[in-house]
């Protein structure tokens, strides 16, 4: 398929994150662009202001007459789409070139000089940052979030570098084929799609041999390559770790020399890690360590990943996607590094019956760190339910007497019951919707008591 040929892309589940990068480049390039989904978003609204036209019902009739010519239409579709979607079956029974969204991102940029970002936590986070260093050379960047600094997923520039975040979910990272790469973790996760660890950790080895140039890895993980780690042994070693004003100053030992005093704002040591990486990265790509330093200090983060929404001297409420043991016992790590003295409230989604399930004494063990713990039902995404998997056995297994289980339409008098002065909302669900009318409503009532 020669993108060159191709004037319409439609998109089978525009709204997705990943799936709306891409839409945004096609769009960035002159190619005309529609799509469905199944609800509107930020995402969506963002995207019909570039002119993008997107419908919220799956119905032959919506789709634009110009995309129903199969010569120069391509359709792009998420893994998460339903087997019994009636526009994607349209597409497929009338011999359209149908792709996923991994294959088109491999298309793109096969032609590219690619750097890519892999592991289980910690990829957005640093791919967001990798983008962020490669805008000095023009790089454009395909993100698995919204990198603040930009407002977008899509860092735009030439079409001779790119940044790509390189998802381990259905294997879509096989269909890449980058010049350098990272791999942050390798932790066991997707186990519906894998089934075993062992599954998991065998395409991550698939992914390193893709790799053509330099293969930089986490110290500890079963692969051979460019090693980081923070004050221990490594190619890119992190030390001289303080924090000043919330603000993380180390110093970073590469193969050639030392680079003093990296402002980074960020918290916890994961996201130093994340930076770390990131670093190693553009240095191997031939970024100036000056020019590197520079950007990781004005790094202003990724939307929900430890996004504040309030932050006043009653009142901190954090917004962060944390959908797995690791990543949720990052966040509490984080949180306790910045407000040792304070109580923490959680309010978490768990996100996936089989999810749930595969790490149900983590996910507790997690949990139970936290001061207060209000849980949610579980998110399904694209799951049927499992018998007896749900919120009441996960909040049976956590050990901490101020523990409930709540509904949506409760949560906010329950936060507001606490006498906690940090709150953190957790999940990849539609938690991520809900957070803004909690943080609308928590403000008013701030506004109210003063």
């Amino acid at each position: 398929m020669n993108l060159e040929s191709i004037h319409n892309v439609y998109f089978v589940g525009i709204g997705g994150i990943g799936m709306s990068a891409i839409a945004r480049y096609f769009a960035s390039v002159g190619k005309n662009v529609a799509g469905y989904d199944k609800t509107p978003s930020q995402i969506t609204n963002d995207l019909q202001d570039l002119g993008v036209e997107i419908h919220f019902e799956d119905a032959l009739k919506n789709i634009p007459i110009s995309f129903l010519n199969k010569e120069t239409t391509l359709v792009v579709y998420t893994p998460a789409v339903p087997k019994n979607h009636i526009e994607f079956n349209y597409f497929l029974d009338n011999n359209f070139t149908v792709l996923k969204r991994a294959a088109v991102l491999g298309k793109i940029t096969g032609n590219t000089f690619c750097l890519a970002v892999a592991g289980t936590h910690g990829k957005t986070t640093t791919s967001s940052i990798l983008g962020h260093i490669m805008k000095s050379v023009n790089a454009t960047s395909f993100l698995g979030g919204i990198a603040e600094n930009y407002n977008s997923n899509l860092i735009l520039g030439e079409d001779k570098i790119s940044v790509v975040e390189a998802d381990e979910f259905d294997r879509s990272f096989l269909q890449l084929s980058p010049n350098i790469a990272c791999i942050t973790s390798m932790d066991a996760d997707h186990l519906d799609i894998y089934g075993a660890a062992e599954a998991l950790n065998e395409s991550f080895f698939d992914f390193s041999q893709k790799v053509s140039d330099t293969l930089i890895v986490a110290k500890g993980l079963p692969l051979k390559g460019v090693t980081y780690a923070i004050n221990e042994e490594a190619d890119y070693k992190a030390f001289n770790l303080k924090i000043e004003s919330g603000t993380y100053i180390f110093d970073v030992q590469t193969p050639s020399e030392t680079i003093k005093n990296i402002e980074f704002h960020l918290p916890g040591n994961h996201n130093v890690m994340n930076a770390l990486a990131a670093l190693a990265m553009a240095d191997v790509y031939g970024v100036s360590l000056e020019d590197i330093k520079q950007r990781l200090s004005t790094f202003k983060g990724v939307k929900r990943r430890f996004s504040y929404k309030i932050k006043t001297d009653n009142l901190v409420l954090i917004d962060d996607y944390a959908h797995h043991p690791t990543e949720i016992n990052a966040v509490e790590n984080s949180i306790r590094e910045m407000y040792p003295d304070e109580k923490v409230l959680v309010v978490f989604q768990p996100h996936l019956f089989s999810r749930t399930r595969d790490f149900i004494d983590d996910f507790a063990s997690a949990l139970s760190k936290f001061d207060e713990i209000l849980l949610l039902d579980i998110y399904p995404a694209r799951e049927e339910p499992i018998a007896n998997v749900n919120s009441e056995w996960l909040l049976s297994k956590i050990d901490n007497k101020q523990k409930k289980l709540v509904q949506k339409n409760n949560i906010l008098k329950d936060i507001k019951k606490s006498v906690a002065k940090v709150v953190v909302m957790l999940g990849a669900g539609d938690i991520g919707v809900l957070i803004n009318e909690v943080t609308n409503q928590l403000l008013k009532t701030q506004e109210d008591e003063d």
